[in-house]
């Protein structure tokens, strides 16, 4: 079988995928701060770190990787939400990990070997804050706790940025109390109406970085294969765990690939719940399959930006109705290595998509002997999760139209080009088609049928 290849982004290449231990692949990626309903820039991560468990998977078999993904349940915007809404901090977690559950399973996202979140592991976060502190790369400063930037010699190689060029400001947090700007905090006070724990430096908390560092030292061990996350985790969130978690085991190497997936964006726009240009999940599931939208999400290459638009859903759906003509309950065909070595090439999905077509084009003129090749390849995607009967059912209920309101709009249309309103003929039939309805004039009649 075919090597995997994938673009570290801490050197800067393509490199051969190498485990630490073939029989236990390791893979953490970065997940949702559980304080709103994940967006679809949120989806292209989990979609992206999800395939990238499948193709491990399918390499090194099923019960040989270990795919860690977290979940934040406590930080400043939960708190914000928390405070802003009335809602106490623990359901507005609950609530929204359940959104993201759900969303994860619409997406037929697999789920993660396992799912720690934050606030189990914070007795980890202050064993480890303290151990940087007694190895000089934290201090202590009005029971907040630092650490030491210019105690790590190497900070700054996963972002390719030098100590002397980065200054505090985006992304990086202002006190008077640092004793250096780049200093981040790995706990700090909480205030009489935030959540608290007892620790040796006060009640408080932990900082954001320190969570990701802890857990996947306690569930993959301090070194390990596969880090992933967002383009924008590269700087600070990442440069910060490397540099806590190497400073406190003295390993050279935390992750040995990072892997980061690029934005989604709308109109060239980065999609981001702080501009507000964001669509929720949820929200696009109301006219579009989880399939579709995943799809979608896997259009462009990882690494480069994706324009989300209403044009990709509606290309992704027809894609998808033209795939299902040759839909097979049959899933034991073994995937070609040609084919794998397309995927196993960082996750190179435009071009497995293009080969899709290709065999979907065989297909149709007459070489169904591939039929098993093409199932095959479309599951390794992580499509094909329902039969045909399903797919056809789910596409109708997303239709947001009765059948009487459709007879009637067909009848005003009628009426309108009749009376040469061509114009007005037009809308309507853009109105339906809106709504997943085409309809087709044949002889005197006007016949509809869904999308």
């Amino acid at each position: 079988m075919s090597d995997i290849n994938l673009f570290n982004t801490l050197s800067r290449k393509k490199e051969k995928f190498v485990p630490l231990n073939k029989d236990n692949i390791t893979l953490y990626a970065c997940g949702p701060t559980v304080y709103n309903d994940p967006h679809v820039g949120n989806a292209r991560s989990l979609v992206v770190f999800d395939l990238l468990f499948r193709i491990l998977q399918e390499k090194y078999g099923n019960n040989k990787v270990t795919y860690v993904r977290n979940i934040t349940d406590i930080d400043d915007k939960i708190i914000e939400i928390s405070k802003k809404t009335g809602k106490p901090i623990k359901q507005v977690t609950t609530d929204v990990t359940k959104v993201f559950h759900e969303n994860c399973k619409e997406l037929n996202c697999l789920p993660p070997t396992k799912e720690p979140k934050a606030t189990e592991h914070i007795k980890g976060m202050i064993a480890m804050t303290e151990s940087l502190i007694k190895k000089g790369h934290a201090y202590v400063a009005n029971e907040h706790v630092y650490f030491k930037v210019n105690s790590f010699k190497a900070y700054g190689q996963l972002s390719n940025k030098k100590i002397t060029e980065l200054q505090a400001g985006s992304r990086v947090e202002v006190s008077k109390l640092k004793k250096d700007p780049l200093d981040f905090v790995l706990w700090k006070p909480s205030t009489a109406d935030e959540p608290k724990w007892q620790s040796p430096w006060g009640e408080g908390r932990p900082g954001w970085h320190l969570e990701c560092s802890v857990m996947s030292e306690k569930l993959l061990g301090p070194h390990f294969d596969i880090h992933g996350g967002g383009l924008d985790l590269i700087f600070p969130h990442h440069e910060n765990e490397i540099a806590q978690s190497c400073a406190n085991s003295g390993n050279k190497n935390f992750a040995n690939y990072w892997v980061h997936n690029g934005f989604l964006t709308m109109k060239n726009d980065k999609m981001s719940k702080s501009v507000g240009n964001i669509v929720t999940i949820n929200d696009v599931l109301k006219s579009h399959n989880g399939q579709t939208i995943r799809l979608a999400l896997l259009s462009a290459h990882y690494k480069q930006p994706l324009d989300w638009s209403t044009e990709l859903l509606e290309q992704s759906k027809k894609n998808l109705d033209k795939w299902y003509k040759f839909y097979s309950e049959k899933t034991s065909a073994k995937i070609s290595d040609e084919n794998l070595k397309i995927l196993f090439d960082d996750l190179n999905t435009p071009a497995l998509i293009s080969k899709i077509h290709e065999i979907y084009n065989r297909i149709s003129g007459g070489d169904n002997d591939l039929v098993p090749e093409l199932n095959s390849l479309i599951r390794l995607l992580g499509l094909f999760n329902q039969s045909k009967a399903e797919w056809e059912k789910s596409k109708q209920e997303k239709i947001s139209i009765s059948e009487k309101e459709i007879n009637e709009l067909i009848d005003e249309r009628n009426k309108a080009r009749k009376e040469k309103n061509y114009q007005l003929s037009d809308q309507i039939r853009d109105r339906l088609i809106e709504h997943g309805i085409v309809i087709e004039d044949v002889d005197s009649k006007t016949i509809w049928k869904y999308k």
